[in-house]
C-alpha cells in the first residue's frame, strides 16, 4: 500500500552505517526519507551526487536526508564513505515494505530511464578506474530492479508529500524538494508547523 500526504508515519529510530541513531520523525525538522537501490547503484551515485553537492542548502531549509539502500551495513560502508548524510541499509526490505516500496522490471526497462543509465555507467566506470569508487556486486542484495521513492515528513509524524518512482532515475529533483519544504509551512529553527496558504496546499502533491 502506497503511503499518501496525510498518513502517519509511526516513531522509530533507524541505525546508520555510521554515527548516532536517527529519529524519524524528528521533532525538531522535516525529514527527506529517500529510498535507493544497492550499494554502489551508478544511477543512485548520479542522483545522490546532486544531494551532496546542495546539501547545505537542503539543511538550510529545514530538512535532514536520510538515505536507504536494500544492501547490508558492511557492503555500504565500502560505497558512502564521506557521504554528509546518514545512510541505512535495509537488505532484508523490511522499512521498503512498509512504505510501500516495491521492486519491478521496469526500473531499467522503461525507455525513459536508457539514457541515464548509459550515463551514469559510463561516469561510475571512469570514477572506478580513477578508483574514486568501488564497483557494484555482479549480484547484489535485492536484486537491479529497485525502484526509488521520496517522503518528506513533518516534525509531527505526518508525510507532507510521497513519490513513487515509475523508473531507476525517477525522483525528487532538489528544486522540488525545496519547493516541498516551502509549502510545509515549517519553521527550520523550531520545527513547528504552521498552516499553509490554500496555493501552498496544492504543492503538497508529489511532482
Amino acid at each position: 500500500m502506497h503511503l499518501a500526504p496525510g498518513s502517519d508515519v509511526p516513531a522509530r529510530e533507524l541505525t546508520p552505517v555510521s554515527g548516532p541513531p536517527i529519529p524519524i520523525p524528528d521533532p525538531g525538522r522535516l525529514v527527506h526519507l529517500q529510498f535507493r537501490r544497492f550499494a554502489g547503484c551508478p544511477i543512485c551515485n548520479l542522483h545522490l551526487r546532486s544531494i551532496v553537492t546542495r546539501h547545505e542548502e537542503i539543511e538550510a531549509a529545514g530538512i535532514g536526508e536520510v538515505v536507504v539502500f536494500h544492501s547490508s551495513a558492511e557492503e555500504l560502508r565500502e560505497h558512502v564513505d564521506g557521504l554528509p548524510f546518514p545512510v541505512v541499509g535495509d537488505p532484508a526490505r523490511r522499512l521498503y515494505a512498509e512504505f510501500g516500496v516495491e521492486p519491478a522490471r521496469r526500473a531499467l526497462l522503461h525507455p525513459r530511464v536508457w539514457g541515464t543509465v548509459v550515463r551514469a555507467v559510463a561516469r561510475g566506470t571512469w570514477d572506478i578506474l580513477r578508483r574514486r569508487e568501488r564497483a557494484p556486486r555482479l549480484f547484489p542484495d535485492g536484486g537491479r530492479f529497485g525502484l526509488p521513492a521520496d517522503f518528506l515528513i513533518g516534525p509531527d509524524g505526518r508525510v507532507v508529500a510521497a513519490k513513487y518512482g515509475e523508473h531507476a532515475y525517477d525522483q525528487w529533483t532538489v528544486d522540488a524538494l525545496l519547493a516541498l519544504a516551502s509549502g510545509a509551512g515549517v519553521r527550520p529553527e523550531s520545527g513547528e508547523m504552521t498552516a499553509p496558504r490554500p496555493e501552498e496546499r496544492l504543492r503538497r502533491v508529489s511532482p
